[in-house]
């Protein structure tokens, strides 16, 4: 909102300023987010200067990794971190005009005046007809983390058997669904019977409710009874010293996520994998989606492409008003969400 008072011509042109909000984190988290953490605040930001943008936040994304990165790359009293898409008001910066669209690292923010550091342009072919929501989704970075997962990391072949669990989440939905699109056999695991539907939808061979299977490594065996290729690991935990015992001979782990670890007051143990993972001779290996940058555009076209054939669905989960973004936050953290979790401002 433009604050643009009238002044008489006898007086000096005064700077515009814009009323911005922001969500800050008020206290490091202790266990599960709650919404003393969080604290709103108002700051009045200048005009761009020159070089300068200021633009305003359409969508905003939240996202696992924003609870364990908040600890390390936070303090208190910081705005949260996190991506948006904006339109941009004012420009005194020609790589960024007026009216266009940006993707941005400047996190919890309704207005952002940047002098385009961590700032991008969306593909200037972005179709018409596609959300710029999904900018953040399926065609941003968690599209591309199942990407660089399946083919950087797992370099998935086809015939393959692969394994994603959170698989109805951001990321997995992704996964799953690409590497059907390149002639695997896919099994997801979710955490509820309409997840679970919306897998088989997706076209995963197989998935299942790990909170109500009474033995998720029963589960697991059923489900592929000659082991895994490749596991696309989202969870951690237990659930990860379930699985890998069931990884086939030369079997490859992407490591993505741990998000049954990050609400954690007292750290998980054991068992620990290492004698099955020597004997099978197992490559498990973390990877985080920015090692890959140079790549982007290259992939979000590939992705954009399977979207328009229609052989990538991209669900999203909508919640509407900056208000509202620690409350989309923590739902994310409780598995409310079917797919990318968005925050429309």
């Amino acid at each position: 909102m433009y604050l643009n008072a009238p002044f008489p011509n006898s007086l000096p042109k005064q700077t515009t300023m814009v009323q911005a909000k922001a969500w800050i984190l008020r206290k490091h988290f202790d266990g599960f987010p709650k919404d003393s953490d969080f604290e709103l605040k108002e700051e009045q930001l200048p005009e761009p200067k020159d070089g300068e943008i200021l633009f305003e936040a359409v969508f905003l994304s939240v996202d696992p990794y924003m609870r364990p990165f908040s600890r390390v790359r936070m303090q208190e009293g910081d705005v949260m971190i996190g991506t948006q898409v904006a339109k941009v008001l004012q420009s005194k910066n020609p790589a960024f005009p007026v009216g266009a669209h940006v993707v941005s690292r400047s996190g919890w923010r309704t207005h952002t005046v940047s002098d385009g550091s961590g700032v991008q342009l969306l593909l200037s072919d972005w179709p018409n007809d596609v959300p710029l929501s999904l900018a953040l989704g399926a065609i941003g970075m968690p599209g591309l983390t199942a990407l660089y997962g399946l083919e950087e990391v797992c370099q998935l072949k086809t015939g393959e058997t692969l394994l994603v669990n959170a698989a109805a989440g951001a990321v997995g939905t992704v996964a799953g669904q690409i590497a059907k699109l390149k002639g695997c056999r896919v099994i997801g695991s979710a955490g509820s019977e309409a997840k679970v539907a919306y897998l088989k939808e997706l076209g995963f061979d197989e998935a299942f409710n790990y909170k109500t299977a009474p033995s998720l490594e029963q589960a697991l065996k059923e489900a592929a009874p000659e082991g895994y290729d490749c596991f696309f690991e989202n969870v951690g935990g237990a659930y990860s010293s379930v699985a890998i015992p069931l990884m086939k001979p030369f079997g490859r782990i992407a490591v993505c996520g741990a998000i049954s670890t990050y609400n954690d007051t007292t750290p998980q143990t054991g068992p620990f994998p290492h004698l099955t993972m020597i004997v099978n001779q197992i490559r498990m290996e973390g990877f985080m989606v920015g090692r890959w940058e140079h790549k982007n555009q290259e992939s979000q076209r590939r992705l954009l492409a399977w979207r328009q054939e229609g052989k990538l669905k991209c669900p999203e989960h909508v919640t509407n008003g900056f208000e509202n973004m620690p409350a989309a936050f923590m739902g994310m953290l409780r598995g409310e969400n079917l797919g990318k979790a968005i925050v429309k401002a």
